[in-house]
């Protein structure tokens, strides 16, 4: 639930932003000096995607995920509709499952059905995860299924494994594809307490993000069988993604993994540490509770005015930037945020996280 995705931030708030030294939320302030630190000066370059840390990091993300090839593309909306494409071409299907929350529904202008003549067809309640029951009512032959892990709308919720092991069994009963949107498989894995390897193999093909949890520069990678993998390269191209350099962010990324992958654990360690001492505070709610990740959701009992004012004290008094402004809900008396654990939220004890955020409902 980004900023972007809410109402319209207060400017004066946000200009706030560069001077506050401490971040609640994520790896904290974006800037261009860290983020070209993340890029080694040894960096060997590519040349429209082909070679150099582009290959490198092609070959460790399909290493990770034991998958026999991978690609690098610049954003994850190219990536998804791209793979999505090559799995309805192979089957000559048309039809894509998804969550009514999916990314490709909410936040990409149907552009998989613009640009690609792809059908979506959601399952499922908006406020549940996908059930087997549910994929169980679609009779419709459908190219693939796509699970999102964690479920980002829904507060990094993720199915039980079981769950997800029947519902990827399902999709290749019916022949369609499992395609798993893993933009925080990362954080997935920690809390299922598996391998990368282990749940990508559930899946035809996988789609990771590097700028989210990981905290790269932009860009992502789509795993999976090297026919399918090389179709997701030709559209790369057809799609202009085959930029004539991409080595800046495949080097950030190759780089960020090394570093970020085995602080994930800790990261979900702290999210649940603070949902447990939100548990005492009234007026907050965390969706869910426990987290299943090192994302969750809260439920303010604040009016948005009431948001924007407490965000602007904090910055001001003492240096601590929250968030722009909260997203809306039903009940205008109750916002709702999204705290991702990473590394500027480990500034902060739990006791203290808690402290900044009781603020809000006080």
């Amino acid at each position: 639930m980004p900023e972007t995705n809410a109402e319209q931030p207060n400017p004066e708030l946000a200009g706030l932003r560069d001077a506050c030294p401490r971040w609640l939320t994520g790896h904290g302030r974006v800037t261009a000096s860290r983020m070209l630190a993340t890029i080694p000066a040894d960096t060997g370059v590519d040349r429209y995607g082909d070679g150099g840390v582009v290959a490198e990091l092609e070959a460790e993300v399909a290493r990770l995920l034991g998958k026999p090839a991978a690609v690098f593309l610049p954003s994850g909306t190219m990536a998804q509709q791209a793979v999505l494409r090559v799995h309805a071409d192979l089957r000559g299907r048309r039809t894509v499952l998804f969550h009514p929350m999916c990314h490709l529904e909410r936040h990409e202008e149907q552009a998989y059905q613009r640009l690609h003549g792809l059908t979506g067809r959601t399952v499922g309640d908006v406020n549940r995860l996908i059930t087997l029951a549910d994929l169980r009512s679609v009779a419709e032959p459908a190219a693939a299924l796509l699970i999102e892990l964690p479920q980002r709308d829904l507060g990094g919720q993720q199915p039980d494994w079981d769950d997800l092991v029947a519902q990827c069994r399902w999709a290749a009963g019916t022949g369609a594809a499992a395609h798993l949107d893993g933009a925080r498989l990362w954080e997935a894995a920690a809390g299922y307490g598996r391998s990368l390897e282990e749940i990508a193999a559930l899946f035809d093909t996988v789609y990771v993000s590097f700028y989210k949890g990981i905290g790269a520069l932009p860009g992502c990678c789509v795993a999976g069988p090297a026919e399918v993998v090389a179709q997701v390269r030709d559209w790369r191209r057809r799609m202009g993604g085959a930029l004539f350099c991409l080595w800046p962010g495949a080097a950030s990324a190759l780089s960020q993994l090394a570093v970020q992958l085995p602080k994930m654990p800790g990261y979900l360690a702290h999210a649940r540490a603070i949902a447990a001492e939100l548990r005492e505070v009234a007026g907050v709610r965390v969706i869910p509770d426990p987290p299943q990740t090192s994302m969750m959701h809260l439920l303010l009992a604040t009016t948005r005015e009431c948001f924007i004012r407490t965000a602007r004290d904090l910055a001001t008094e003492q240096g601590i930037w929250t968030w722009a402004a909260p997203a809306s809900t039903p009940d205008p008396a109750i916002a709702r945020v999204e705290l991702s654990v990473g590394e500027a939220t480990c500034g902060f004890t739990a006791a203290e996280a808690a402290a900044v955020i009781a603020r809000f409902a006080a």
